[in-house]
């Protein structure tokens, strides 16, 4: 089997310099960092520290802060939304990244909106992305069914792909089989594990989205990784992680007392572990 490759998102919790964890990240094992998008010249910047350490750029997250004003009626919100997400998606293009991961939607608690002028808008953004050679892969959060719009109404665009956020899947999604559903458009990972949802009557919330090292909440990861050998993905493993606790929370509270270095090997490890059972379901799935 060929290698499997293993990349790891930078974040501003883990107390050291963007700049400095990229190389600390290869030192403990990964292949791949992935960057969110905080413009150009960032990126540049981060993209050749990455090439000088050796360590490859596999994606960039665009923002999302304004995802949920593509689908509405304020016209001049969802114009910076779409040149945000534009800008990330070119900015992916000049610098050899390959994919470009955006939610289609955010929040909570909100009056649905209809799907008409969110398609016409991801639709524009996908032309960008086609026109510039980039995969632009849509994440499941909450808001589920404008995933759906998204990816049913443009499957057939070379530039569209399917990200899996594994915590998503357990907290927001309620463990649907959404590696199932979207296999064939599954081109990225963002692995990380949280205890579910905690409202005893079912409600959903973001201090439930923990981005704990997989094996320290409730994600079924034997099942995950039969899901994910099923549908054949040999694509990279990207970890998505958090060293602070959400709000009110103190899941994460022992993550933030390790040093850097300690903490980066330890998600290896897990990341490791985690291949291990992909692996063995990979070969499940040729008997």
């Amino acid at each position: 089997m060929e290698d499997r490759r293993y990349c790891l998102a930078v974040n501003d919790q883990f107390g050291a310099p963007i700049e400095e964890q990229i190389g600390l990240i290869g030192e403990a094992g990964y292949d791949a960092v992935f960057f969110p998008y905080r413009g150009s010249e960032e990126i540049r910047t981060w993209c050749n520290i990455a090439k000088v350490d050796g360590v490859e750029v596999k994606s960039l997250h665009a923002p999302f802060g304004g995802c949920r004003d593509l689908w509405g009626d304020d016209a001049e919100k969802a114009d910076r939304a779409m040149k945000e997400i534009g800008s990330s998606i070119v900015c992916a293009a000049n610098n050899g990244v390959p994919i470009v991961v955006s939610h289609a939607y955010i929040g909570f608690d909100l009056p649905a909106l209809p799907f008409e002028k969110g398609l016409e808008r991801y639709g524009k953004l996908i032309l960008i992305a086609e026109r510039e050679g980039v995969k632009l892969a849509f994440e499941n959060t909450e808001g589920e069914e404008y995933l759906q719009a998204l990816l049913e109404t443009f499957r057939g665009s070379p530039a569209v792909g399917f990200c899996i956020d594994t915590g998503h899947r357990h907290c927001y999604n309620r463990d649907a089989d959404l590696i199932t559903k979207y296999g064939e458009l599954l081109t990225a990972t963002h692995i990380n594990d949280n205890l579910g949802i905690k409202d005893k009557g079912g409600h959903i919330f973001w201090h439930d989205d923990l981005h704990l090292l997989p094996f320290d909440g409730t994600v079924d990861w034997e099942e995950t990784a039969r899901k994910l050998a099923a549908v054949r993905y040999k694509g990279t493993l990207t970890f998505e992680l958090n060293t602070k606790s959400k709000p009110g929370r103190h899941e994460n509270d022992t993550y933030g007392e390790m040093p850097l270095r300690a903490y980066l090997a330890e998600s290896f490890r897990r990341a490791r572990r985690f291949e291990k059972l992909l692996s063995e379901a990979e070969s499940d799935c040729k008997n």
